[in-house]
Formats: C-alpha cells, structure tokens, sequence
C-alpha cells in the first residue's frame, strides 16, 4: 500500500475520466464538473467519445473519455491530466498518453483480467511495464466494491455494474477534496423519477469517498486553488445549452417569438432537446422529417413573424443551402446553427472540426452574401447565439452560427446574465408613415435593411419568393440593370453591419511584432499559448475573431501592424484565406490541424516559436 503524504496545491488541475461507451464517464466526469464549479473554480471540459453506438464492450475502439481542467487561469481542458480514472485495459491503452509523467491513475483492477487485456490487444499481462507508465498506479476493486456497496440494495447484476462509474467518482471527489452534498444533488436531479436508482448512487458514491478516505490511497491529495468570482449565479453549462438560452434572451430581446425548425444530427441535437423543454417560455421547437424541411419551416416561421432558426451540423448546411438562398433573395431574418464535425461527408460525427467556413461563406448558389459568426467558448455561445439573432432581425439577414463540437460539447462555469446586461434588439417594423403604399423592398437608409412586415399588419400584404424583385415595387422582375442593383444592395447591406459589432481586441505583449490569430472555439488553445510564449521570453500578441463576415472595421488597421501574422485553424487554411483574399499585402502564416482533436497548446507554442526563429 502507498503511504500518504503531504497535500498538493495547484492552480488547476486535470482529471480524465476513461471506460466504455457504457461505463458512464460523461456522467462522472459532468457531476465532477458541476461540483468543482459551484466550489468557484473555473472549469473547461472536453467530452471525447466514439461514433459508434455501441462498439464491442473491452474494445479499443469502444473507449470513451472525458477531460475536466478546474482551478484558476483555466481557459483550456488541459494538453495532459493529473488524474486518469481507466475503468479498464482499454481504456488505459487509449489514454495513458495523456497522463502527465508521476500523475495518477485510477484503474479498476476487477477489469484487468487475462480475457480483458486480450480484448485490448496487449501481449502480455503486465500492461503498466508493458507501456512503459511512469505514475502512480492505484489498483482499486471497483467492480467488487460496488458490488458490496449494494449488496442489500435489490438491484440486479447489471444494474449494480451501472454504479461502477460513481464508486470511481466518490474517490476521485476525495482525492481533490470536493463535498459530496453537490454531487448528490446532481445525483438526484438525474435520477429524480427513479428513487431507487438515486439511493444506490448515493450509497456507491459515500463508498467510494470512504475508500479514499479510509486508506488514503494516493501518494499526494490536492488541493484546487479558487478565485473570488464577479457576484452573482453560476452554473456548468455546455456550449449546446448556452446556445438555446442565448436564442430564447434574444426572443424576449426582440419581441418575437422562437421557432426551431431543426432535424437531429451529431453534435447540435441537443440545442433542438433544449428547446423542446421551453415551451413555458413560449418556443416552437419542431422536429421536422429532414434537414430541408427544418430550413424550410423556419423560413415559413420567419414569413409569418417569428424570430427564426435552424440548427445542424456540416452536413446537414449542405442540404439546407437551397434555403438559405432563398432567405438570402427574400431578405428574411433566419439563424443557422451549424456545430461543425469533422468531415467530408458523414466523416467524423462525434469529433471537432473548423471545416465548414467556406461553406458559410460561399455554399450557396448565386451572389448570395449573409452574414457569418462564430462563438469562441462554452459560455460564450450564448452571447453570440443572442448577437447572430440581433444581426438577423436588425438587418434582415439569415446569418450562420459557426460553433463545433469541441465548445457545443464542452462546458464552463457560467455566470447567468442579470437582464439588462442584454440590449433590446430593434426590430424593424413597417413605421406607420410608410404603410400607406408601403412596397417590400423598401429600405432603412443606414443599415439598408428592408422593413419586417408581420402578416395581418394593415396595409403590408406581399409576396416574397425566390425569383428575383424590382427595387422599388417588389414584383417580379428579369430586367438585367434592376437585378445588378439588388445583388449589390444584398452585398453592401452585409458589409454595413461591419459598422454594428465590435472592434477586433489585442492581447498580450503590445510591444510584439508577432501576431498570434484565431477564430471560433480554438480561443482558449491559443489564449493560453500566447500566455505561455510571453511568459517564456518569446514577445507575441494575440486576437481572436468572432465576427467572420462582415469582419470587424479595424481588421486592416490590427493586421498591418505587425511583421509576421500566424493563423491557426483546425482546417486546411480556410480563415488564412479568407484574410489574405481581403488583405493581400498582408503576409500570413499558418498552422493547421485536423485530426478531429482540439489544439495542445504546447504544438501551437512549438510552431509559433518555429515561426519567430525562421525570421
């Protein structure tokens, strides 16, 4: 046995939770989320597992994880975790390349039979030596723990090994002194409608703790710092959820009513569950029969008043490009949630990609510009959620939301917004002066926006449709001077929003000549590397677009400024492109990943310093 000794403190710290797809690790890792979160430290989670339904059960291709980083200055989940639960052999061999060297790994040494390491195609039966581990190895009998935990409990065989993920859980709570009164409360609010399921998590996770506490199983405890948080109420909230909420605050914003026109896809389906639950707030959230039927119903909704969205993933934009043009042509106010995945085609379901930006931005038939934004967090696809629907409304767009699995799945501590800190978005109504013959397509002089008429507004009937209209009375028109004017009304009415969002922000070093850039979810990775590179001597600054199209004012001005700009991407170069078509004398470089993973921070250092060396 391990003798204990003295208690570890630590800014942050990473736990990864692995095992099949079945063993529950998204549970355990999420209610040690949430626990960690109400402590007041920040958290980042990354959920990584596999597309299949179920695959062989001890297989390595079954293995499910889920990295959780909590404490102070945590912007990403973590390049490598102090803590590796491993429920079996597999997942070990999975996951002990992300353990940091002397960290610890849990494992349930029930799994670790002669059949259980075939299973996991080791050659022999000494898996630790065999890989090479260097850490501190518990061999906890989860499995026979549960097990005895529940022996009265009146639960059948399969239903005990359920429990085996919260055994895990209690001593994981133990090991980084967290109460276990929040975990319970996660417990029972998951198992609300099932008292006796609850009861024997309840009494499995105590066990769990005890076993920590009764043998002190590890060399080193520790000991999470927090910081004092901006007053108010937090909560763990995924980057799917927040964008359904931010959706429902731009409904009340707006005065318009939500509708969800959607069709489930891995990974966006659970912003369509979300909204499914609010009916109490007023939203229509519809399962339609395919992608086209979502895109095209939210297209009705907008028609009829709505405030309207579609949510999908990359395949899925694909089918609903027809659509989009025609909210494009009748100038309709529509969201598009695409939470990107790896592709082409069905490609990589449950991985992260930045894949689909030239699909927002040119996917479609015809000069058909709209407007494209991307949230850079969790708890930041809220905030942009809420500004892609004041886009749409206030300039008559359809605009695309470009989140990704990485951040739809992921979660961090989330302070719920008082509701001033929101504004009123301005719907552009037909003003009573201009009803009396009022035409479709007449237009707000500044932003260029056509006025919103709702249906059964006196004096606003109007047909809008896909075939192109006459600029000044809205019927239909081929006059080939009239078409050339709407196309390039559409155009500059999207490059007018420039002068509605924010100015591009600088961090880092002010004095630097190099300029680290990213867009979307990879905020955190870089946010975090160019903190490493100041600290390390190497003077970088850093920024980060979460306006696509039109980009912020002040992108020209923030990019000639410094000698060398780095764009990094989870694609071939698309962000890179875009750029360097809109600002060629600008020279860009680049750094490219895409194997359905988010950044390490430590490779996006590596190429950056490469960079800094080779000028």
């Amino acid at each position: 046995m391990l003798e204990k000794t003295n208690v570890k403190v630590l800014d942050k710290v990473v736990v990864r939770f692995s095992g099949d797809s079945g063993d529950g690790m998204q549970l355990a890792g999420n209610i040690f989320t949430n626990v960690s979160a109400g402590l007041g430290n920040q958290v980042s989670t990354f959920p990584d597992y596999p597309a299949e339904i179920r695959a062989p059960q001890g297989s390595l291709s079954g293995v499910s994880g889920f990295q959780v980083s909590v404490g102070t200055g945590v912007h990403t989940p973590g390049d490598s975790c102090d803590v590796l639960v491993a429920m079996n052999p597999a997942a070990l061999k999975q996951n002990h390349r992300f353990l940091k060297p002397g960290g610890v790994i849990i494992v349930d040494i029930d799994s670790f039979k002669e059949s259980d390491l075939k299973k996991a195609l080791f050659e022999t039966d000494e898996p630790f030596k065999e890989l090479g581990i260097n850490a501190q190895v518990l061999e906890v009998p989860v499995t026979s723990m549960t097990k005895a935990a529940l022996a009265e409990s009146g639960l059948d065989n399969k239903s005990v090994l359920k429990c085996r993920n919260i055994f895990a859980l209690g001593l994981v709570c133990w090991l980084f002194d967290r109460p276990l009164e929040s975990a319970l409360r996660h417990l029972k609010n998951k198992f609300a409608k099932k008292p006796a399921i609850y009861d024997a998590n309840a009494l499995v996770l105590q066990a769990g703790f005890n076993y920590g506490n009764n043998i002190h199983a590890s060399v080193s405890t520790y000991r999470v710092e927090t910081e004092d948080p901006r007053p108010g109420v937090y909560t763990d909230i995924n980057g799917n959820t927040a964008t359904a909420w931010g959706l429902i605050m731009a409904s009340e914003k707006s005065g318009r009513p939500l509708f969800l026109g959607s069709y489930p896809i891995t990974p966006a389906t659970d912003i369509l569950h979300e909204l499914a639950k609010r009916k109490d707030l007023g939203v229509k959230a519809c399962q339609m029969e395919d992608e086209i039927a979502g895109v095209c119903s939210a297209i009705g909704a907008s028609f009829a008043g709505n405030l309207a969205v579609t949510s999908t993933s990359g395949p899925g934009l694909a089918l609903k490009s027809e659509g989009i043009g025609l909210a494009v042509i009748a100038e309709l106010p529509l969201v598009v949630i695409d939470v990107q995945r790896g592709g082409p085609s069905t490609g990589l379901p449950t991985k992260t990609e930045q894949t689909d930006l030239m699909q927002a931005l040119y996917g479609r038939n015809g000069e058909s510009p709209l407007a494209v934004v991307a949230p850079a967090s969790p708890t930041d696809c809220f905030t942009m959620a809420f500004e892609a629907c004041r886009i749409a409304v206030e300039h008559m767009t359809p605009v695309i939301l470009l989140s990704d699995a990485f951040i739809g799945n992921g979660s961090s501590a989330w302070r719920v917004p008082e509701d001033d800190e929101f504004p009123a978005i301005r719907t552009p109504y037909v003003p009573e002066e201009l009803r009396e013959g009022w035409r479709a397509y007449l237009r707000n002089n500044d932003t260029l926006a056509r006025y919103w008429a709702i249906p059964g507004d006196e004096g606003c009937a109007h047909r809008l449709g896909g075939l192109e209209k006459d600029a000044e009375t809205g019927a239909i028109s081929t006059d080939p001077v009239n078409h050339e004017k709407m196309v390039m009304l559409r155009r500059e009415k999207i490059a007018r929003i420039a002068n509605d969002i924010p100015e591009l922000e600088v961090l880092g070093n002010p004095d630097a000549d190099t300029l680290l850039v990213g867009w979307g979810g990879t905020y955190g990775h870089l946010h975090t590397a160019a903190d490493e590179l100041n600290a390390a001597g190497h003077p970088v600054a850093f920024t980060h677009f979460r306006y696509i199209n039109p980009l912020p004012a002040n992108t020209a001005e923030v990019l000639r400024r410094y000698k060398k700009v780095i764009v990094a991407e989870l694609n071939t170069g698309m962000f890179a492109d875009w750029l360097q078509c809109k600002y060629p004398e600008v020279k860009i470089e680049r750094i490219n990943k895409i194997q359905g993973q988010p950044f390490q921070v430590s490779e996006v250092v590596d190429k950056v310093v490469k960079f800094m060396e080779e000028a």
